[in-house]
């Protein structure tokens, strides 16, 4: 019985929130770690624990205080190796803390695609600045720079030529400074993402997420719909490699949320988190289009426990978020009339009236968002927009 066991969640802020609401609603105790006390989270928790959520030692001795029967986060990657190392030490069901560093730092995760076969673009990993000197004249481009410990988009730049290179690599480092960055192919293409849970080392694929960004410079996600409309023959060797690239790090037990190009030449890894996936994926769109809750599943396997993964319908679920240009927010219209749209699930700002808009540099810079669901994925896509158009925010 998943009733009154103790869940220690690493995090507090609004990405987290969900898992400890859908805990709380499990009848589970729940802690919340985070080192920002006045995380939403906190108030929503039973005991609260003033800690930073990449302390490995810290989330160990939390866990081991509220004598948790499972711990997780949820929609961001650093964690997770606290995560695994509190687990890993106690017990208690989660991936081993080499596959934590595996997925989560850039560099090893592509070196064990390469070590297991697994497709993926060329690469090269660099320290620092200097090292260009050697590989310099062995780029293609347009390639991609991002930090190896980074997420979120933070750092990542699209490189279109040997001028920008030095610049971009620079821009770069600055979000990954101890561990460096890595240079990889610019893949063309249409991007998904795979919503995956992994039990005793069976994998099984809930979703397959298309998704819509800013493309170049930054690629910044602003939409995600499911399911894909990629095909069946085309999602089937999406499912296949990422599979392939889920076993290949070693996830055995846990989430997984695995992001491909699907190019002329065929699906390409991107990278892979050993975690839900973040942007409301796994915690809105998986159960509006499946009726699988995913975020219950998660919970209940990290406890030990049996999970409920089987498919109860299929529809059309979509998040579409909310842009503007640079400047202040002076007014916000139209969110009563957008919410009572039929097919809207949610509608929310992260910013608000006197609150800075900074572009779309990386996904803290998007406004809100707005969640629907339809018999289909168009119908859920074209809520969206409806829903879109009648909000209306005055930026100057």
């Amino acid at each position: 019985m998943i009733e009154n066991k103790k869940l220690l969640i690493v995090g507090g802020s609004y990405l987290q929130l969900p898992a400890i609401i859908k805990a709380k609603e499990m009848g589970m105790k729940v802690a919340v770690a985070d080192y920002n006390q006045n995380a939403i989270g906190v108030s929503y928790a039973d005991k609260y624990y003033n800690v930073s959520t990449i302390d490995e030692n810290g989330i160990y001795e939390a866990a081991k205080d509220f004598c948790a029967d499972g711990v997780i986060t949820l929609a961001t990657d650093m964690p997770m190796r606290a995560v695994a190392y509190a687990c890993e030490k106690l017990g208690l069901n989660s991936i081993s803390y080499d596959t934590a560093i595996k997925s989560t730092n850039k560099g090893e995760m592509i070196k064990a695609f390469e070590a297991h076969g697994v497709t993926h673009p060329w690469y090269y990993i660099l320290q620092e600045v200097e090292q260009l000197d050697s590989i310099e004249s062995k780029l293609t481009y347009p390639c991609i720079s991002k930090p190896i410990d980074s997420s979120g988009s933070r750092g990542v730049v699209l490189i279109k030529s040997p001028q920008e290179l030095r610049k971009s690599i620079s821009y770069s480092l600055k979000h990954s400074p101890k561990t460096g960055v890595i240079i990889e192919e610019y893949m063309n293409g249409k991007e998904v993402s795979v919503e995956i849970v992994v039990v005793n080392e069976i994998v099984h694929i809930l979703a397959v997420t298309d998704k819509l960004t800013t493309g170049a410079p930054h690629f910044v996600e602003t939409r995600h719909t499911q399911p894909s409309r990629l095909g069946k023959e085309n999602i089937e060797n999406i499912k296949d490699l990422a599979v392939k690239a889920v076993l290949a790090v070693g996830i055995n037990n846990g989430p997984a949320h695995v992001e491909i190009m699907f190019t002329n030449e065929g699906p390409k890894l991107i990278e892979l988190g050993a975690r839900m996936g973040g942007d409301f994926i796994s915690t809105h769109l998986v159960p509006l289009s499946t009726g699988v809750d995913m975020m219950k599943a998660v919970i209940t396997l990290a406890c030990g426990e049996e999970v409920d993964l089987k498919t109860k319908f299929k529809k059309g679920s979509a998040i579409q978020y909310i842009t503007g240009d640079v400047g202040f927010i002076k007014k916000i219209d139209g969110l009563g009339l957008a919410s009572q749209i039929v097919g809207v699930n949610e509608i929310k700002m992260l910013k608000n009236i006197g609150d800075q808009s900074r572009g779309v540099f990386n996904s803290h810079d998007r406004l809100g968002y707005v969640i629907a669901q339809g018999s289909t994925v168009y119908t859920a896509m074209n809520t969206c927009e409806k829903a879109l158009s009648a909000i209306s925010i005055e930026i100057e």
